[in-house]
């Protein structure tokens, strides 16, 4: 068995904002809540290889990772993937953007599988991926609606 989840939000934003703003890796800690940093290691063409740190669990661990994103603009996709895959088999991520009448659709889907030695199996990370990617996805809407916002809002006016 394997995990598998799909999740999706329609933001009101453009389609160039929704891009723009969730292919900035170094501006993702404060983009999602759960990131504390992401260090570019390396890009080569349009594929960078990062790492990403989380802020400390419920148990004060700190969990890091490296892994590789690859955006393509023509087709609004990014294709992602864990290069450390810690607990993980795999994890494959795969972003899809869609203009849609008031804003922009994304979508999350992520295929993964949890190595035997693992403290979770498949069932437990797929609830946990399903439940933390409806927050992330809301948090980010949010961030992005707040900035179209505010960039519509003449600069007087914000002082």
């Amino acid at each position: 068995m394997a995990g598998h989840t799909e999740n999706e939000i329609v933001v009101k934003a453009p389609m160039e904002t929704v891009w723009e703003m969730t292919n900035d890796l170094p501006s993702w800690p404060g983009l999602f809540s759960e990131y504390a940093s992401l260090e570019v290691l390396e890009e080569d063409g349009p594929t960078t290889r990062f790492r990403l740190t989380m802020h400390p669990d419920e148990n004060g661990t700190v969990w890091s990772w490296v892994s590789e994103r690859t955006p393509d603009p023509v087709t609004r996709t990014v294709r992602a993937r864990r290069v450390e895959t810690g607990p993980f088999e795999h994890m494959d991520i795969h972003w899809q953007y869609f203009e849609v009448p008031g804003g922009t659709r994304m979508v999350w889907t992520q295929d993964f599988a949890m190595k035997p030695q693992a403290p979770v199996d498949d069932a437990w990370m797929t609830d946990n991926i399903n439940r933390n990617s409806k927050v992330q996805l809301q948090l980010i809407r949010d961030k992005i609606e707040q900035r179209e916002r505010e960039s519509r809002t003449p600069a007087a006016s914000r002082v």
